[in-house]
């Protein structure tokens, strides 16, 4: 199936319903001919069924007039009268058949090559903060591989013999010998969000920040490594860190991130190997720091005494500041957030309960507090942060919200544990003008229209 066609499945980015669905709640709804909670599950569990073949779906014996009561309830379906499917023949779990539409997708809004280089995660479909390996974004800056482990090797050096007294070659048995440790981070590419710079509204929260994802990986940190190479962190200040994709990826590390014991170099994500568009078998892994110093199919790392100044530090991934200069190292992602439900392509059925709830995180820390506002930033009420709040993680936030049917304009503002509070689009290009296309931490705004459907706006 393309990623954009809408298929006869769930419409993952939205709800259960497909337009059918929406315009039969409806109907049943302001027709008032039976409650409508009822109508919406029992149109949710038709649109379902209608989704999982072009065939009619088959009837259970007897049914139940839909005047009686809901057939769908009152009669035992077929998965429950009769025997299921074996364990997974191929070896490993896939989704169920009826969420085939949530997946990573390509934005039409990028220029397009023969060989895609970005994929967007669906936020706007996923539960909790853990982004499923499969649906994890991806951004390459030469293609993946699938590199063979027994053959890939870790050189680690240093820029002369008096920073690493004894250089080192590791192979991926000898890495995962080592003494490990799992922890939760989230990864955010330096480009997310880049196209609402220029007010482009694209669509949904899966186009205007879906390249972030967040996951557990395991790997020995790296100052184990270079402590094993003798590493002489008096003289040695910097660390770069060279990918073996075509692209030959270098990036300057401090190192002081590098002693914190914070970086690793990771071989498992959720509890599995890497996946080979992650970077498999080893990628390093920064906590808070743009996802292309994250540095996938790691090879080498050079330990030096100032900054390597490499041609994606210095060339890309740069934000140009209003007086024309350009502000280069710029790593660290600022906190921010978003609101994923209620969020842009979703359609709200009728009036009354919702749960606003979304994503927050900070490359300096712990989310404080998530504050939304349902009229455009004119009042803020604090939003419940699901537990555990860890650092430099996504955050999980809620809030409960009672939809009148008027109009709403849908913002939330996140604080990180050093005080910095996300900042509006005004208070964002007063400092870095409007020609950037890097570190977007702006507040997002969706507006809520009286039809229901959720747009992408910007407020000025």
């Amino acid at each position: 199936m393309q990623p954009n066609d809408p298929g006869r499945l769930r419409k993952a980015p939205e709800n259960f319903l497909d337009a059918d669905g929406v315009r039969t709640v409806w109907r049943e709804a302001k027709a008032g001919r039976r409650d409508f909670v009822r109508a919406a599950f029992a149109a949710a569990v038709a649109g379902a069924g209608a989704a999982a073949s072009p065939r009619a779906v088959a009837q259970p014996t007897n049914p139940v007039p839909s005047e009686g009561g809901d057939a769908n309830i009152l009669n035992l379906p077929e998965h429950s009268r009769g025997l299921g499917q074996p364990v997974a023949t191929d070896g490993y779990g896939k989704p169920s058949k009826y969420e085939a539409n949530v997946q990573r997708r390509m934005s039409p809004g990028l220029t397009q090559t023969a060989q895609a280089s970005v994929s967007f995660a669906p936020l706007q479909s996923l539960f909790g903060i853990v982004t499923p390996s499969g649906l994890h974004f991806e951004r390459h800056h030469q293609g993946w591989w699938d590199v063979d482990p027994s053959k890939h090797r870790l050189m680690v050096n240093g820029s002369d013999e008096k920073i690493v007294r004894k250089p080192m070659v590791f192979t991926m048995d000898e890495v995962m010998r080592l003494p490990s440790v799992s922890r939760f981070h989230f990864i955010e590419c330096g480009a997310n969000t880049g196209m609402e710079w220029g007010n482009v509204a694209v669509p949904t929260a899966q186009y205007s920040h879906g390249m972030l994802s967040c996951s557990e990986f395991t790997g020995v940190p790296l100052k184990l490594l270079l402590d094993l190479a003798g590493a002489d962190y008096k003289r040695g200040r910097y660390v770069l860190a060279e990918g073996a994709d075509g692209s030959s990826m270098t990036r300057t590390i401090p190192m002081e991130m590098v002693e914190s014991g914070e970086v690793l170099v990771a071989y498992g994500q959720n509890g599995e190997m890497l996946r080979p568009e992650n970077g498999y078998p080893l990628r390093l892994v920064v906590p808070g720091v743009q996802g292309v110093s994250w540095v996938k199919y790691l090879r080498r790392i050079e330990v030096g005494d100032k900054p390597y100044g490499t041609k994606d530090e210095v060339l890309h991934y740069v934000d140009l500041m209003p007086g024309g200069l350009h502000r280069q190292y710029t790593s660290i992602q600022e906190c921010k957030s978003v609101v994923t439900t209620p969020s842009g392509g979703q359609v709200l059925l009728d009036k009354g309960f919702y749960q606003i709830t979304g994503l927050a995180w900070s490359g300096r820390g712990k989310v404080k507090r998530v504050d939304v506002s349902v009229d455009g930033g004119r009042n803020w009420k604090t939003a419940s942060l699901s537990q555990p709040v860890m650092d430099k993680c996504l955050t999980r936030f809620s809030l409960p919200w009672t939809w009148d049917g008027r109009p709403a304009l849908i913002q939330s503002r996140a604080m990180d544990d050093t005080g910095y509070v996300q900042p509006t689009y005004r208070q964002l290009r007063a400092v870095r003008g409007t020609r950037s296309i890097y570190h977007n931490n702006a507040i997002q705004t969706w507006l809520v229209q009286e039809s229901g459907e959720v747009k992408n706006v910007q407020l000025s």
